[in-house]
């Protein structure tokens, strides 16, 4: 049977409008390549992925920056928005290298650097900062070191996802999220010496619904740490070691200062670290605070200061002499805590005299020391702290 003209007229009337559905539905991709970028120590590939993003940022259409394989060499990057898009995939399945002189990026703050982005999601990929040099220069006390640059997602990103992304011996902090709200960052793995400086693993502050999830964090300072303003904070299944564990604070450097609240650490293991679930605050007058916060799931395994809330924080006694903290400490749950301890004092909360901390409560928590002889168990310290245990706790505290 043959068909009339006017069913077949709408027959590829159809198939083109499926072809174009199905066209405008398809990501643009921006290839770093396309653009200059070359895998090879000799080329500056900066100025290919700047141009890749903004091609990326003006284009409405969801849109890809892709980085192939091989070892890419940029100097500082900033990927700026607002763009049109709200949906920019940067897909890394290459590396990053910052230039192995620390002085030219040394004192930029940030090394990449996203910056009110709404909608980005970066995929895969392994971020080098060759900072070991940096650290030689401040291990060794030189006072001509820079202070080193870092990954920095930056005012107003919103809507932010970090999947898969690898960082190895940054300068500084590995990955900063300063004033971001929405920012989800899964399969983490931060790489560098334990005897780094200053190189937390991820930095939160000021910032609002941030989770890191199935991350490994091995560094010299840091694993997580909080600073001021972090809110609705959601950490869980992190491997962390070595570093200085996972920290709020230190807070209350300045007396107008937002405060730390809503934060849930879960299911953590802490390798070796020096500290594990910390708190510390400047013995300084502050209007800031930190309250709600719970510490669940979590194990030590040979960790030097397991559970530690500090608020006479004052190195070198420069400062804040003879200062009472005015941190707020109130509503501090640790339930299911177990593991070792390297120090017989195992528990410390040592609050501030003015604001003595509040509303600390312990729930089935087991922690042992291993560093003494036969029969030597865990202790705990506690100094202007008000709270309550139940269930099986030990060391014993008690609250003063």
């Amino acid at each position: 049977m043959v068909k009339s003209s006017s069913h077949i007229v709408a027959v590829v009337i159809f198939f083109l409008a499926a072809t174009l559905i199905a066209s405008a539905s398809q990501p643009s991709v921006y290839r770093v390549t396309d653009y200059g970028a070359r895998a090879d120590p000799k080329t500056d590939s900066t100025s290919a992925l700047s141009d890749a993003w903004r091609k990326a940022c003006s284009d409405p259409r969801p849109s890809v920056v892709y980085v192939p394989h091989g070892r890419f060499h940029v100097r500082n990057l900033g990927f700026e928005g607002p763009c049109r898009s709200k949906d920019i995939l940067v897909r890394i399945d290459g590396t990053l290298v910052a230039p192995s002189d620390y002085s030219v990026i040394g004192n930029a703050k940030n090394w990449i650097l996203f910056h009110d982005v709404d909608g980005v999601r970066i995929s895969g990929g392994i971020l080098d900062g060759q900072g070991t040099e940096l650290w030689s220069c401040k291990l060794d006390g030189r006072k001509d070191c820079p202070t080193g640059a870092m990954v920095s997602f930056a005012s107003f990103p919103l809507n932010v996802e970090i999947d898969g992304l690898t960082s190895i011996n940054s300068q500084k902090f590995h990955i900063g999220v300063t004033s971001c709200q929405n920012v989800n960052l899964r399969d983490i793995t931060v790489a560098a010496l334990g005897t780094s400086p200053n190189t937390d693993g991820i930095h939160i502050e000021k910032s609002t619904f941030v989770s890191v999830l199935n991350s490994t964090i091995s560094t010299g300072d840091d694993c997580i740490s909080m600073g001021p303003g972090a809110r609705n904070v959601w950490i869980e299944r992190v491997a962390c070691g070595p570093g200085h564990g996972i920290s709020i604070g230190s807070l209350g450097w300045k007396f107008q200062e937002p405060g730390v609240q809503n934060v849930t650490v879960k299911r953590v293991h802490f390798t070796e670290t020096t500290n594990g679930l910390r708190i510390k605050t400047w013995a300084r007058r502050s209007l800031g605070f930190v309250r709600n916060v719970l510490f669940h799931h979590v194990v030590f395994d040979g960790v030097k200061n397991p559970i530690l809330i500090d608020q006479n924080y004052c190195p070198g006694g420069r400062n804040c002499p003879r200062q009472a903290s005015g941190i707020k400490v109130n509503g501090i749950r640790y339930k299911s805590i177990r593991g070792t301890s390297r120090s017989k004092v195992a528990v410390r909360f040592e609050c501030s005299k003015s604001n003595p901390c509040a509303g600390i409560t312990m729930h089935d928590v087991k922690l042992t020391y291993v560093g003494g002889g036969r029969g030597e168990e865990a202790t705990a310290t506690c100094a202007n702290a008000r709270g309550t245990s139940s269930g099986f706790v030990m060391p014993v505290v008690r609250y003063s």
